[in-house]
């Protein structure tokens, strides 16, 4: 199964391509921290510098890792879903369940390799950027040395191996469980539930957010500096979890609602309409992103816009260690976002990409590619909006108990930060999508036209001579 493995990955390089990225960039975020750690047990560090570092280092290098963990389980359960079908029809061959567990291990394992390797160089220099900006921000001595070591070469070997190699054997062991024919009707309407295991997970983020927006409201109540933003930041983290977990159930709920405008605008919007009805599965993955991309952007921005006008309203000025600490946190959950960015780009594409069959089945009945990135646009916007709204909520639970910590409104520029996330979010989401099809598009035109199967004047045939010119 072994060379079965390496098989199919030199010769199927682009439909890892996705997997890949989500590893690569994961383990940077994780060892990039983790060499905080590092840095923080040299010798000639001094005890404040060390401090900052390790606090750094285990509070934020903490949301990190449950992140990543969370985004390499999505994916690569997302990524053998996907291969429910071809699974299955090698369990009809005579394979058994063992060896297709083998398969997807050594798959998952090589990539996973290769990726760690591939990040070391990036997570040094991340590693030494960011302890350059503690040390440009008076946070800790200007003489630290960033190190790269045993913490961070750990940190990022290990979650990585767990997060997938567990998520690949859950998710092989459910996909061929199932016949051929069960598989491919589950790739297409796979019903809106969520597993029991799953649901408590989700419970047990629900409870810690509405624990931690509790305690900020509560016991931090006018009180100053960073702590009611150590308690009130990390709730919409842990909420926002717990509602990605329920999206299967979540999602469907709110696309009805958001995609009925389009049922009765031509047949683009009605086939749009009735794919985000049937494709709960697939919805639920490309929202989860989505949902934790808005849930940390939103808190943690108006958060800061909250704490802004309460200084104002009290007439205290910033100090300059405040402002810098201001400054290199958001730099840090700026690299964040930038990963959950990432995985909405990842899982877009992935979802897309496994849509060929289906998008060369409606050039074949007479729809142009127009029409097709249209209707891979429009169930884009559609699923990331839903992802949005989620995610709004999801931040309420930093926003609120924060305000009432600070004994402020939520100013007006929260409108502005939330439509900022809302574009974001939609532009990178539709586009990605609709590069992706693009890609499909032109791949099958080239089959197509090799074939014979294009006739002279055929949309298809036009689009790939225009790409060609």
């Amino acid at each position: 199964m072994l060379t079965l493995a390496l098989s199919s990955l030199r010769s199927r390089p682009s439909r890892y391509a996705t997997s890949f990225a989500a590893l690569l960039c994961g383990a940077v975020l994780l060892m990039s921290f983790g060499s905080l750690l590092d840095t923080a047990g040299n010798d000639g560090v001094d005890a404040a510098s060390s401090s900052v570092l390790l606090t750094m280092g285990l509070v934020v290098g903490g949301w990190s890792l449950l992140l990543v963990t969370f985004a390499l389980t999505s994916m690569q359960t997302l990524h053998v879903r996907q291969r429910t079908a071809e699974l299955a029809l090698l369990r009809m061959a005579g394979a058994t369940r063992a060896q297709l567990t083998r398969l997807v291990l050594g798959e998952t394992v090589v990539l996973a390799l290769i990726a760690l390797a591939a990040a070391l160089v990036p997570s040094i220099a991340a590693g030494r950027w960011i302890v350059s900006r503690l040390s440009e921000s008076s946070l800790i001595a200007p003489t630290t040395a960033a190190t790269f070591g045993g913490f961070a070469i750990h940190l990022g070997v290990g979650v990585t191996a767990v997060a997938t190699v567990t998520a690949a054997v859950v998710a092989t062991r459910r996909a061929t469980a199932s016949t051929v024919i069960a598989a491919a009707t589950d790739a297409s309407t796979e019903s809106a539930r969520v597993s029991r295991p799953l649901a408590v997970v989700a419970a047990v983020m629900l409870f810690l957010g509405v624990d931690l927006a509790i305690v900020t409201a509560t016991v931090m109540r006018g009180v100053e500096g960073f702590d009611p933003m150590a308690t009130g930041g990390p709730a919409a983290i842990w909420f926002s979890i717990g509602l990605a977990l329920l999206a299967p159930v979540l999602v469907p709920r709110v696309t009805a609602r958001l995609v009925a405008p389009f049922a009765g605008v031509g047949v683009t919007g009605h086939l749009a309409a009735m794919h985000l009805r049937r494709r709960t599965g697939q919805m639920a993955a490309a929202a989860m992103p989505t949902i934790l991309f808005t849930g940390i952007a939103l808190a943690t921005l108006v958060m800061l816009a909250i704490d802004d006008a309460a200084r104002v309203a009290r007439g205290v000025a910033k100090t300059a260690d405040y402002r810098n600490a201001e400054t290199t946190n958001l730099l840090v959950i700026g690299m964040i976002l930038a990963f959950a960015a990432l995985m909405i780009v990842n899982t877009v594409v992935a979802t897309t990409l496994q849509r060929r069959r289906e998008l060369d089945q409606l050039g074949q009945i007479g729809f142009t590619a127009s029409q097709r990135r249209a209707l891979v646009a429009v169930e884009a916007a559609v699923v990331t909006a839903a992802g949005v709204a989620i995610g709004t909520v999801g931040s309420l639970a930093t926003i609120i108990p924060f305000a009432i910590a600070r004994e402020a409104m939520v100013p007006a520029e929260g409108v502005l930060v939330w439509l900022g996330v809302f574009a974001v979010a939609e532009v990178v989401a539709v586009t990605s999508a609709v590069l992706a099809c693009q890609r499909l598009l032109v791949r099958g035109a080239h089959v197509g036209l090799q074939l014979g199967w294009l006739p002279a004047a055929s949309p298809s045939r036009d689009l790939l001579s225009r790409r060609e010119g």
